[in-house]
């Protein structure tokens, strides 16, 4: 049994490209096109897999677009529980302007699941519990938004530390029943907050909130290139964001994910899994398209994160 398993239920195939400029009407000619396996579950286990643990990822896929989905995570040294749905896997698409640096970003919906295949992964998930499980991205049309509650309660049950990186009802639903950890960005935790937050101690306020409620053990809050927090029962880090001169911003939440999962299926402290989470999101930044972190880049930027504890129970 892996150390580490994802579950990615709306997987993509990020497409990516550059053009000098994005204007309308005109034909815009445009760089060779990179095809990356895509989906927060599945970029999370790329990441995990390139810093070195065995990792699994559960995920759902149709037709064409699926095969090669297959086949571009194989490439990745991942391993895949892959389950045949009746419909197309769906693409997304990036076009970055040379010009600019400014990124386009082109989000299909998935396809709707019967409730035959999201069973199929959700028992997947049960027989496959080991000591960590990630589920990561939106749900696709048919999975009811009580999805990652259930799975949260099943993991529950198996003694099994679930990290949830999602948004809205399916977030909340898997807070319902209490989890490990969740990473969310600034306006997914104003949503759960139901206020706006507009320093670090609102950000820390609202995390302790979640923690203190049950709802979750650990909040990674990411905060873009101002860094992120990390909020447990007894303390709080802040990181600072690393200067590093972006090429994409694409996957860096992913990626951030990926290297504080490694670092905590390594065993880990919480103060090094968490530095290693923002050297792995800031790595992110470096890599064109929807490459994700390098390893040799995440090792180095590791040596530069500035960690300091910014609040303590005493």
């Amino acid at each position: 049994m892996t150390d580490v398993v994802t579950l990615c239920m709306n997987p993509s195939i990020d497409l990516s490209t550059r053009v000098d400029r994005v204007k309308p009407i005109r034909k815009l000619r445009c760089e060779a096109l990179k095809r990356d396996p895509g989906g927060g579950g599945i970029n999370v286990a790329r990441v995990v897999r390139r810093l070195g643990a065995d990792v699994t990822a559960i995920y759902p896929v149709g037709g064409s677009t699926g095969q090669l989905l297959r086949r571009l995570v194989a490439e990745e040294g991942v391993a895949s529980l892959a389950f045949i749905g009746s419909e197309e896997t769906r693409a997304d698409f990036t076009v970055s302007e040379k010009e600019t640096g400014d990124q386009f970003r082109f989000v299909l919906p998935g396809p709707q699941l019967s409730e035959q295949e999201w069973r199929q992964c959700f028992d997947a998930v049960i027989s496959h519990m080991g000591p960590l499980l990630v589920a990561s991205g939106s749900l696709p049309p048919g999975v009811p938004e009580d999805f990652y509650g259930r799975v949260a309660r099943a993991a529950k049950q198996a003694g099994t530390r679930f990290i949830v990186d999602s948004s809205r009802a399916s977030l909340e639903a898997a807070l319902t029943e209490g989890v490990y950890l969740i990473k969310p960005n600034l306006r997914e935790l104003e949503e759960l907050a139901r206020a706006p937050l507009e320093n670090e101690q609102a950000w820390v306020e609202a995390s302790r909130m979640l923690v203190e409620e049950g709802r979750s053990e650990l909040v990674a809050l990411t905060l873009g290139d101002q860094g992120a927090l990390l909020v447990s029962k007894d303390r709080a880090w802040r990181a600072q964001g690393t200067p590093v001169e972006a090429v994409s911003a694409v996957g860096a939440g992913d990626s951030f994910l990926g290297g504080l999962v490694w670092s905590l299926a390594s065993r880990q402290c919480l103060e090094d899994a968490f530095r290693y989470g923002n050297a792995a999101g800031t790595a992110a930044v470096l890599a064109a398209g929807t490459e994700l972190c390098r390893k040799q880049d995440v090792e180095r930027i590791y040596r530069e994160v500035v960690v300091r504890k910014i609040w303590e129970r005493f």
